[in-house]
């Protein structure tokens, strides 16, 4: 299972994240990242009823991987495990959230910025490293992290959208992470579905096009 998750994120290529979004509204707001085409939903772990949501959102989509992020200590790594997320991003490297991780199968998105960090992350059992914050070194910081770190696979995250996905798998990106470039507030404040279903469509179709290049 473990394994299958890392592949789905792969894959899939965009992990769309949901940040702030109530849980009455985040059924909807899921399924319309769903029909953009994006196969994986991050909710971050500082949201209300975080493990409500993640209940609710597993239980209603079967081929989707639904995860939780901004998981900051081992604590809340095993909360929302037992909520049902099947994958965990992290802003920090943080050992004690790779352990959980690791022990209980689930994958893990370790935040890191430079290669030291990076290398530390992987040593210490995380699946990926997600490049963070990837808008202030932009494509040509994951590029350079690649060169010599090309067995770490980088998932660039923050400021993250379908302007610049491509050029960050073009850079060697794994897959991108994507908050408010899809999951747009306005939008979900106004309940204009069809804005975030937009949105994730042209990511996914930004990384698709880098990829078959």
């Amino acid at each position: 299972m473990h394994a299958n998750t890392v592949d789905r994120i792969r894959d899939g290529g965009v992990v769309a994240i949901l940040r702030g979004v109530a849980p009455e509204a985040a059924g909807d707001v899921a399924a319309a990242i769903v029909d953009g085409g994006v196969t994986a939903l991050e909710v971050t772990a500082d949201t209300p009823r975080v493990a409500e949501t993640i209940e609710s959102l597993t239980a209603r989509f079967d081929d989707v991987l639904v995860g939780a992020g901004t998981v900051l200590d081992s604590e809340t790594a095993r909360a929302v495990q037992l909520a049902g997320a099947e994958f965990i991003v992290t802003p920090t490297v943080d050992r004690g959230v790779i352990e959980a991780g690791n022990r209980y199968g689930t994958p893990v998105a370790a935040g890191a910025f430079t290669p030291t960090e990076a290398v530390r992350a992987y040593e210490a059992g995380a699946d990926f490293v997600k490049v963070f914050p990837a808008a202030t070194g932009g494509p040509d910081h994951v590029s350079a992290l690649g060169g010599p770190l090309s067995q770490i696979p980088l998932v660039p995250t923050g400021g993250v959208g379908p302007a610049n996905a491509g050029a960050y798998i073009e850079a060697g990106a794994a897959a991108v992470g994507v908050g408010s470039a899809i999951v747009d507030d306005e939008a979900v404040a106004n309940e204009q579905y069809e804005t975030v279903a937009d949105n994730a469509k042209r990511t996914v179709e930004a990384v698709n096009a880098a990829r078959d290049q």
